[in-house]
């Protein structure tokens, strides 16, 4: 904005004026930029996050976590029985953060037994209260099992629709795990896993 001096000179805009240079939130929706959903992390969430999770869209199938890797792999039906050894039942739970930012949370499955560790029955508790509210997890080597906190700050609801961009859960996992799925029994993971590598 001009603005005319005492003489009625009429000044021109500051070129540093801080809330004249600031971009708004959205800033996006005036370049007509649209972000694309390319890489979807299979994680746990940091202990300083704080999460949601999808109502309906997860999947509990085989997974191949290699661990100082810090990846993971999804198991094609055909090979599970083969890897059973090598594999875990998890459930991937789309999870999503304050800064809407998605990925899939691995949590392990009871066994066929039914039994659990308190790590994992923790995380499935989580998992499921964080459909509902902004929820962290923290692990709390002494109980041996993750402590959940509820966020009690009014957080707004995350944007699923905006963010998913009518995305299916088998698109997000196409993009997950765009290359790793173990699909047969000479995969260098197994091979590695067993050592014949």
């Amino acid at each position: 904005m001009n603005a005319k001096n005492g003489g009625g000179v009429v000044q021109p805009p500051d070129p540093f004026d801080l809330e004249a240079l600031r971009l708004p939130a959205n800033y996006g929706d005036d370049l007509g930029v649209k972000k694309l959903l390319a890489t979807l992390p299979v994680r746990r969430p940091d202990r300083q996050w704080f999460v949601r999770t999808h109502a309906e869209l997860h999947l509990e199938t085989l997974v191949v976590e290699l661990k100082d890797a810090r990846e993971s792999y999804l198991v094609a039906p055909a090979i599970r029985a083969e890897i059973a050894e090598e594999a875990a039942a998890k459930v991937l739970r789309l999870a999503i953060t304050r800064q809407q930012v998605l990925f899939f949370w691995p949590i392990r499955l009871p066994d066929s037994d039914g039994r659990h560790d308190n790590w994992n029955a923790s995380a499935l508790t989580a998992a499921k209260e964080a459909e509902t509210r902004w929820v962290s997890v923290k692990a709390n080597q002494h109980a041996g099992a993750y402590e959940i906190h509820v966020a009690t700050a009014s957080i707004p609801e995350p944007h699923w629709d905006e963010v998913l961009d009518g995305k299916s859960l088998q698109d997000l996992l196409r993009i997950a795990f765009r290359d790793r799925v173990i699909d047969t029994i000479d995969h260098p993971v197994i091979k590695q896993l067993r050592g014949t590598a």
